[in-house]
């Protein structure tokens, strides 16, 4: 008797996983919505910037930590996955730094 409730638990568990999944998508594209939006309203330029990363990291925070599963997952590989991020933007700034330098332009001829 008791296999049968245990079943129905676990199959309770998933709806209300994908239930999350779901609620999470929806929000996802209202927050898109918002930005879609905003890009149009008459803003200054650095509210406009800083609404936008704000979101976009609201949006990357949802889904790496939902859909990646990151939640659920050890700690440790949390940590690794922020490692890997810090490192890449840190790489991406420097290239962008380096080839964004005066001296990497081209001679005037």
């Amino acid at each position: 008797m008791s296999a049968p409730a245990h079943a129905h638990g676990h199959d309770d568990h998933d709806v209300s996983k994908f239930q999350i999944y779901v609620q999470i998508a929806l929000l996802l594209a209202v927050i898109t919505g918002v930005e879609i939006i905003a890009v149009y309203l008459p803003f200054a330029k650095w509210i406009l910037v800083t609404s936008l990363v704000v979101l976009s990291t609201v949006k990357f925070m949802f889904v790496i930590f939902y859909f990646m599963h990151l939640r659920w997952d050890k700690p440790f590989c949390t940590v690794m996955f922020f490692i890997g991020l810090v490192l890449a933007a840190g790489t991406m700034w420097g290239l962008l730094a380096l080839f964004g330098a005066e001296a990497s332009l081209p001679l005037p001829t």
